[in-house]
């Protein structure tokens, strides 16, 4: 049997070589924090202390040796995109909101592009960079358990918590007591719901959607109503083999293609008002499928969560069930792969969804489906 090799981000974890050889690394130094938060100063010197902090916890020492590279990368880029979002307010005080998503965004593209790491792998640090500040402000969310169901299902909680922890101990603050106490009631709160170190799971995919859409629902209240018909919603990147899927396991099906209908009406890739045609003529299409309440496959990009909720949401208004295929293959695949459509993606476009890829998560649909 073939040994698989364990993934590392780097072999060599001395902070100086670090900062030699990734410059949004060594950009940290330049990124000051408040110091009624951070009075140690900038995020360099936060980073480092939050890796000390979590290469000191107990259930770190615990993990295994690649679950330890997992939260150890996770650690050092969990603040990085403070460097963009950092902004000091006319009160005098230093922000970062939005620091935490769009490092998340920061993550995929280094851990897809540059550095490439299996996708699992990959997903987890994404997930734990997103959330690492939700144990200490779930509370304070509109739906606390709905917040805490839909992260369990893209990130490890019980993971997430150990991040946390650290990134609290890795700082000076005078309030470290009360946000580690909040991290422990986070715990609680997990473990209370079934979402400590694994996803919630839901009855069925119906009982999930309704769960999920639905504002007042109770978390195991199980609908009795299926749904009328199956939409596969297509997501990936151009070139990535969305078509190949198609043809292999859904040929029979109706397609709606806004490849097919960007060609039929000549409208390029790049036409922004041209594109809101398409999307249009295809949403009408789909409208006529549904009342027939027949299934059929949607092929686009869809990269986006926001680009996948508005479908979902014109689907679900017809009772149809919502599977969601994504197809990822490496970036050079992806390249040529391209090359070879009918309908080229100019490489800055291409490299522009690259990094504002969103990889669905288990939440948004009744089912999702990862071909890698």
């Amino acid at each position: 049997m073939k040994e698989v090799s364990m993934w590392t981000f780097s072999e060599n974890k001395n902070w100086e070589v670090l900062e030699q050889h990734f410059e949004w690394i060594n950009r940290m130094q330049e990124v000051e924090q408040d110091p009624r938060y951070h009075a140690e100063g900038n995020v360099a010197v936060h980073t480092q202390m939050v890796i000390r902090a979590l290469q000191n916890e107990q259930d770190f020492k615990q993990l295994s040796a690649q679950d330890q590279e997992i939260l150890w990368a996770s650690a050092l880029l969990h603040d990085v995109e403070k460097y963009s979002t950092t902004v000091m307010e006319s009160d005098g005080s230093i922000t970062s909101k939005g620091h935490a998503r769009k490092g998340a965004q920061f993550a995929r593209t280094l851990l897809y592009l540059h550095e490439p790491a299996p996708f699992e792998i990959r997903e987890q640090i994404v997930g734990l960079v997103k959330y690492h500040g939700l144990p200490i402000w779930l509370f304070e969310k509109p739906d606390p358990l709905k917040a805490l169901v839909k992260a369990s299902m893209e990130v490890n909680l019980q993971w997430l918590a150990l991040l946390a922890r650290a990134d609290m101990k890795g700082r000076v603050c005078a309030d470290q007591e009360e946000m580690l106490y909040r991290i422990d009631c986070f715990e609680e709160f997990c473990k209370e719901h079934n979402c400590w170190g694994k996803a919630r799971q839901f009855e069925s995919d119906q009982a999930q959607m309704y769960y999920m859409q639905h504002e007042d629902a109770y978390l195991d209240y199980i609908p009795f109503e299926s749904p009328s018909a199956e939409v596969v919603l297509m997501s990936g990147l151009p070139g990535a083999g969305k078509d190949r899927h198609i043809k292999t396991n859904y040929e029979d099906w109706p397609i709606i293609s806004l490849d097919r209908i960007r060609l039929e009406i000549g409208v390029a890739p790049t036409d922004k008002a041209g594109n809101g045609r398409v999307i249009q003529q295809a949403k009408e299409q789909a409208r006529v499928y549904l009342r027939k309440q027949q299934s059929f496959v949607w092929n686009a990009t869809n990269t986006t969560s926001q680009m996948r909720s508005q479908l979902i949401d014109l689907f679900s208004t017809y009772k149809a069930k919502t599977r969601i295929v994504y197809i990822e293959v490496p970036y050079q695949q992806v390249q040529g792969q391209n090359k070879n459509r009918d309908a080229v993606v100019p490489t800055a476009v291409l490299n522009k969804l690259v990094r504002k890829l969103e990889v669905p998560a288990l939440w948004e649909a009744h089912q999702v489906d990862y071909y890698l």
